[in-house]
């Protein structure tokens, strides 16, 4: 890496890490360091008049207070936070230890942020805090470059890393220096266990379904498209795996669940993710009713495991996953919200709902977007506390099977919290014919311009041909969920690494665009690192400051370049200025 690249901090460093090494200290040792106590348990466990406990520990340097030959300073592991007590006299004892083990290493050629391993004894210090008195101090990993610093007296934060840009960009250092950060994540994967034991308990199975699949099925959804070269065939990334599943209750199981990645190429924003967690699962010989009273069980479990009760803070709003929820049906809904009955309104009468409503549609909109515009713009907002929103109608919901008594709707719930879905539910269409007629007006819509409509799985209809049982199939979003039961109200906050567009990478020239102007290929990066990153930025440049610039920067990073003459600094901004007024 060029010097001219790195911060005064970041050559420091480097230049720490060379010394240890001059010094016989390997700074990333290759050796087991096995740990036997955490800072978290090692506060909880300990008790006043008991036997000092021998322990090792590890972790991340987050702060030191040097005090001539005693010092403390803050470990972290995955845990937590414990107090180190170091001194001179303690680890360098042993005779053939590195006498400057204290002075130079650990005073001098330590940061914030180094790794080290302790071991010593537990013991409560006078000002009354809970610490390890270190014997040995092992370096295990030397880091390059700074930690923000963020300070906190009283409670209050100061200098925090709180930019999202950073945050969502650089997760490992939000991770060290945020600590609540963390415990989203521990609460995420308490969500997934607490589910999985839920479903398992019950008997049914998880599974794994393709990623890559030939036909994108089971939603109504973009997908991102790739190419097989074996295969020489287009493929797409699992935009469902609805389809797959309901093979499996075809094929005699009783009922399967997976966790799934799905991708769809379509928005970002607060709610939404190109790439998301998605938990379906389905189950023979249940139908919609019995999904409802299964989710409201299943929420109420993961509450209890997670948070231990079931009312969440969201903002500044209390949200109580208690059953049982509201049940309303969409048309319902859409009265109550707008005093307009769409019940059997047909596309042209719906477009002109959506021109009264001032409801954003196009012509290329069929029935089911049309009223799922309408619910989405006018109801979805209102529906705070968990209210199951039933009976959509047929032209929403291609994979569910009709409404018992009313033959122009289906048996469909969407569940909505704090204004948005986060679980979707039917009594899963089992009749092959019934099924083909939905995917040939998907194919139709296809055509007006649709490019979410779903396309003909003619496999999946074949399975549907040797008879798959009455079933009740449900999708929860997994991110959502996580988002409200952590009181979050981004989804990025909830993902360790969300999509982002890549970095802004500074235009650069090559070193020989500025030696077509007589500038040594050596000057092109310290003309760079002082703010000229193109040639023509030099055009008109006060040829004194260049070169001041030129000679500081020179003595800084030590490079050891022959000084330029002002003449010679001079002739190269001519020339570059020049050049550019000829074009």
């Amino acid at each position: 890496m060029n010097v001219l690249e790195l911060s005064e901090q970041e050559i420091i460093r480097r230049n720490s890490l060379e010394q240890l090494r001059q010094s016989g200290i390997d700074p990333y040792p290759a050796a087991e360091y096995a740990v036997n106590g955490y800072a978290g348990e090692i506060k909880t466990s300990f008790r006043d008049g008991d036997e000092p406990r021998r322990v090792t520990v590890a972790g991340r340097i987050m702060s030191r207070r040097i005090m001539g030959k005693a010092s403390f300073m803050e470990l972290q592991d995955a845990t937590g936070r414990i107090q180190v007590y170091v001194t001179r006299d303690d680890i360098c004892q042993d005779a053939n230890s590195n006498a400057e083990l204290y002075n130079t290493v650990f005073k001098k050629l330590l940061d914030i942020g180094d790794f080290v391993g302790i071991q010593g004894f537990v013991f409560r210090t006078q000002m009354g805090e809970i610490s390890v008195h270190a014997q040995t101090l092992t370096v295990l990993s030397k880091s390059l470059r700074p930690l923000p610093v963020v300070k906190e007296k009283d409670g209050v934060v100061y200098d925090g890393f709180t930019d999202p840009e950073l945050r969502y960009r650089q997760r490992y250092v939000d991770l060290v220096v945020n600590g609540d950060v963390k415990e989203i994540f521990l609460k995420r994967t308490k969500i997934f266990n607490s589910m999985r034991s839920f479903f398992n308990e019950r008997g049914y199975t998880e599974v794994d379904t393709p990623v890559l699949q030939t036909i994108p099925g089971g939603a109504a959804a973009r997908p991102f498209t790739t190419h097989h070269n074996a295969l020489d065939i287009p493929l797409y990334l699992r935009i469902a795996n609805e389809l797959y599943l309901k093979r499996l209750i075809v094929g005699g199981f009783e009922g399967v669940y997976e966790f799934s990645r799905n991708f769809r190429n379509e928005g970002m924003d607060r709610t939404h993710n190109p790439e998301f967690t998605c938990m379906e699962i389905y189950v023979a010989y249940k139908d919609y009713r019995w999904m409802m009273d299964f989710t409201e069980q299943m929420l109420e479990r993961i509450c209890m495991d997670v948070l231990g009760d079931t009312k969440v803070k969201t903002g500044d709003r209390e949200i109580d996953f208690k059953p049982p929820y509201r049940r309303v049906t969409m048309i319902d809904a859409i009265r109550e919200h707008t005093g307009v009955d769409i019940a059997g309104m047909e596309e042209n009468e719906l477009h002109g709902v959506c021109d009264r409503l001032g409801v954003e549609h196009d012509r290329t909109m069929g029935k089911g977007k049309l009223i799922d515009a309408i619910f989405g713009d006018k109801c979805e907002h209102a529906y705070i506390q968990p209210t199951f929103i039933t009976d959509y109608p047929v032209e929403m919901s291609p994979l569910t099977k009709r409404h018992r008594n009313h033959p122009e709707l289906t048996e469909r719930f969407e569940l909505m919290v704090n204004g948005k879905e986060i679980a979707n539910a039917y009594s899963e269409l089992n009749d092959p014919v019934d099924q083909r007629k939905r995917f040939e007006e998907q194919l139709r819509l296809s055509e007006k311009g649709d490019d979410e409509a779903m396309y003909i799985d003619e496999d999946f209809l074949r399975a549907l041909e040797y008879g798959m049982p009455p079933t009740s199939g449900m999708g929860i979003g997994m991110d959502r969920l996580t988002m409200f039961l952590t009181g979050r109200e981004s989804i990025q906050e909830v993902l360790l690494f969300p999509q982002m567009r890549p970095e802004k990478a500074t235009r650069k020239d090559a070193p020989e665009k500025y030696a077509a102007h007589g500038i040594g290929e050596a000057w092109a990066p310290v003309l760079q690192k002082a703010g000229y990153a193109t040639v023509e930025s030099l055009s008109g440049a006060n040829p004194q400051l260049v070169r001041q610039a030129l000679f500081d920067l020179n003595r800084k990073y030590g490079l050891g370049l022959e000084n330029p003459a002002a003449r010679e600094v001079e002739n190269w901004i001519r020339s570059v200025t020049d050049s550019t007024a000829v074009r």
